[in-house]
């Protein structure tokens, strides 16, 4: 049968002149210098980060009566451009881009800055306008978030501006900067710590004033009824989220990728930070110190802008302006054809780069995963109520379930689920890359147990779903239990009367028997028949 996420897997026969490559890219902000060093895979596409670089350079506290940089800001910068362009040496970067934001491209001596640094390290820097950075921070989140075709908005709140997004599945509806930023109005309003209150009051009532232009072209590019969801980037949402995490759940998510935090929270996050001086400030999760001194400015812009644009709930995605340039070189040199449809394949394009990256055996694992989808569409509503989200899932598990054989054979499930559980699943959020992990660990031997730690923590309801899908898992592992696509189809066929299924096999070979793949049936079904209370009968139709 067709399957629906093998999307992707097309691009892994498509002949491309393009070669592998490895890029650093570098954003020089008002706040801090950041620099990701990638591996382009030419051949799905897609990258992946192995190097991060960031320094607080404080570019933005530029002189107060000229509004130039100061010297010991440029010095900082240079200082932290050179440590990136060696690290990017290291890892035998074939190229450096970098862009610079709004503290150099306000300041009257931006260019002279930028001139320097061309001049003593080589680096051509683009500096980009407020738009167009809005742009590319857009472009960096739609590499690690899959929205499903929803309407969908962006806050990235940076040292010297705002931008704000939003968006649809076919274009950019609002792509908007502005002049509010952690660091400039730290500078500009909080001159007293802990904030005094009218300090505190007119910080609010300039953030809305310089909001209200923005949020109108975002309301008015809105249609009637759409509700979209606001996702959160930068240091600023992260910081908050580890927060947040940390306090209600007991400890730091392993990736902040699709975490949710409800207005409300962030609200009262911001009452207990008025009220706190740098030192207790400091002794929150996650808290830098250069962040404990501007933290206030930044989450008091998101309170205020999530309130002006009415959204009660903020997702993060730890991706932005620096991956929004590695995705517009991507663009600007074939290696995407199409921004919305690599936007749209993320998840897919992710779940196969990992599979690559650990060698997974993917003609195999697609073969399995066709049997799997088969078993879960054959036995929807009326073995199991699960859907499209939960299809997804088994076929992200089926794909990746043997990457454990990377490290060893023996308990290869083991080693898939700490692999997938620690992968770069971009697109997915913290607990559903843990039910994809967990499906793949149960692939074999042990069914799920209370005592397993990982999986006893996890809902009743996601407990039933991992029993049940890494049941169908396993049946259709033995469908090709010679990893040679003995069985050339799978009709199933469920007895209600008699709570019988039947897998009717058509072999590859009509003289072969399929006594390996019959045999591993047998052995393999008792989990699948006790959980969902059947028999399973197969039918070997091996034609003349």
């Amino acid at each position: 049968m067709a399957n629906t996420y093998q999307v992707s897997s097309n691009v892994l026969t498509k002949k491309r002149a393009l070669k592998d490559c490895i890029l650093g890219a570098i954003d020089i902000g008002t706040n801090s210098i950041h620099m990701v060093v990638v591996q382009i895979n030419a051949q799905f596409p897609s990258f992946s980060i192995i190097a991060k670089e960031k320094d607080t350079v404080r570019l933005g506290d530029r002189d107060p009566e000229t509004g130039n940089l100061t010297k010991e800001a440029i010095n900082r910068s240079l200082s932290a451009l050179k440590r990136c362009k060696n690290l990017a040496q290291t890892m035998k970067a074939d190229q450096i881009i970098a862009v610079a934001t709004s503290a150099t491209r306000e300041a009257p001596n931006g260019q002279e800055f930028l001139k320097q640094v061309e001049n003593e390290l080589g680096i051509v820097v683009d500096l980009i306008s407020g738009q167009e950075e809005a742009r590319r921070i857009y472009l960096g989140v739609l590499s690690g978030m899959d929205f499903g075709g929803k309407i969908h908005s962006v806050i990235d709140i940076g040292g010297g501006s705002t931008e704000i997004i939003l968006g649809d599945k076919e274009e950019t509806r609002v792509l908007s900067s502005t002049k509010v930023g952690a660091v400039r109005l730290t500078q500009d309003f909080i001159h007293s710590d802990p904030i005094n209150p009218k300090e505190f009051i007119a910080l609010q009532a300039y953030i809305r004033g310089m909001l209200e232009r923005p949020v109108e072209e975002f309301k008015n590019a809105l249609k009637l009824g759409e509700k979209p969801i606001l996702v959160g980037t930068s240091g600023t949402a992260e910081t908050i989220a580890l927060i947040h995490a940390t306090e209600t759940q007991g400890n730091e998510p392993l990736t902040l990728n699709g975490y949710q935090i409800p207005r409300r929270d962030i609200e009262g996050i911001l009452k207990r930070l008025v009220s706190m001086n740098y030192h207790q400030r400091m002794t929150l999760t996650g808290m830098s110190e250069r962040r404990a001194e501007i933290i206030i400015a930044g989450v008091t812009i998101l309170v205020e802008g999530m309130k002006m644009l009415n959204i009660d709930s903020l997702t993060i995605c730890e991706r932005a302006l620096r991956e929004g340039v590695i995705v517009d070189w991507m663009l600007q040199h074939g290696y995407i054809e199409d921004r919305l449809a690599f936007q749209g394949e993320v998840r897919s394009r992710n779940v196969y780069k990992i599979a690559h990256k650990y060698q997974v055996d993917l003609p195999h694992a697609e073969k399995i995963a066709d049997f799997a989808l088969n078993i879960f569409d054959r036995t929807r509503h009326q073995l199991h109520s699960w859907g499209e989200l939960e299809r997804e899932f088994l076929w992200s598990a089926t794909i990746l379930h043997n990457s454990g054989l990377y490290i060893s054979h023996s308990a290869h499930h083991k080693h898939s689920y700490y692999l997938i559980r620690n992968a770069e699943l971009l697109g997915f959020s913290e607990i559903e890359i843990e039910l994809i992990a967990q499906i793949a660990r149960y692939h074999r031997k042990s069914k799920p147990k209370r005592k397993h730690e990982t999986y006893a923590y996890l809902s009743d309801n996601h407990r039933k779903m991992i029993k049940q899908l890494s049941a169908i898992l396993r049946l259709a592992i033995a469908l090709d239990r010679r990893q040679i696509g003995a069985i050339k189809e799978l009709e199933c066929q469920y007895d209600s009367e008699y709570r019988q299924l039947h897998l009717h096999l058509t072999p590859a070979q009509p003289d072969d028997d399929c006594s390996l793949e019959l045999w591993n049936l047998d052995y393999k079904k008792p989990i699948f028949e006790q959980e969902f209370q059947v028999k399973v009968l197969t039918t070997l139709h091996r034609g003349c």
